[in-house]
């Protein structure tokens, strides 16, 4: 049996071919897992668990059939989705994970996040998340009525392109939205482990790293932009692959 992981698929009205590919996914190679993990950005934006739109229900209502067949799913919140409460996790079956998480996979510690909290070299970009997930800022947006939380989100959207393109302009943007290695190796000694998997950066590959004097492996999960991205893991290895 193998274990999936998935991260970043930004699904939204917009692109529906990768919502459909999203829900092949779900109904065929899902269906044989011994569980699913979605670490963060399942949509591209979140604006509260009262959100109407078609693709969030046909979320639910996939991912809740897979899990009534007998595949645990357990998601974690990205920087898109934060917003993500406990009423749609209850609608999709899901069953939600602090960032990070240590679980155990096939008999071995597995650190599991969105990957965000890596990036400690974007210090706007942490300063924006420390805000955004304190209780009372939740609170206080949730509060207001759709209208005004999706004007916001279009807003935040495009101030993140323009953060984006200002680090472009002036040569930082790979090293800045990329983790950073000091914390990376912070974090594989806080928490004892040899293995993270994370999401966010968008740049999917499997690092083979030397970390106080151990072997370490950091796999960083693709985004489903253009195409499909899983990490397979069963007890004889790690496969990264795409989907079309």
């Amino acid at each position: 049996m193998t274990t999936l992981f998935i991260s970043d698929l930004h699904l939204d009205a917009e692109r529906p071919q990768i919502t459909e590919l999203f829900g092949r996914f779900v109904r065929g190679e899902a269906r044989e897992a011994d569980a699913l993990y979605i670490l963060g950005d399942l949509f591209e934006a979140w604006v509260g668990d009262d959100d109407p739109s078609d693709t969030g229900a046909f979320v639910a209502s996939e991912l809740k059939a897979l899990g009534d067949s007998g595949v645990p799913v357990f998601f974690i919140r990205g920087n898109r989705d934060f917003l993500l409460g406990a009423d749609y996790a209850a609608r999709a079956g899901m069953r939600l994970l602090p960032d990070p998480s240590v679980i155990v996979l096939y008999g071995q510690p597995v650190l599991i996040g969105h990957g965000d909290l890596l990036c400690t070299d974007d210090v706007a970009y942490q300063q924006f998340r420390a805000q955004t997930r304190h209780p009372a800022w939740q609170a206080q947006f949730l509060a207001q009525p759709l209208a005004a939380r999706l004007a916001f989100a279009q807003q935040a959207r495009a101030a993140s392109k323009a953060h984006q393109a200002g680090l472009k302009d002036d040569g930082r943007m790979e090293t800045i939205t990329d983790v950073a290695p000091d914390t990376v190796a912070e974090t594989f000694a806080r928490y004892g482990i040899d293995t993270i998997i994370h999401g966010h950066t968008h740049r999917p590959a499997v690092h083979a790293l030397e970390v106080g004097g151990r072997s370490r492996t950091r796999i960083v999960l693709g985004d489903w932009y253009e195409q499909g991205s899983v990490l397979r893991v069963d007890r004889d290895g790690m496969q990264l692959q795409t989907l079309s």
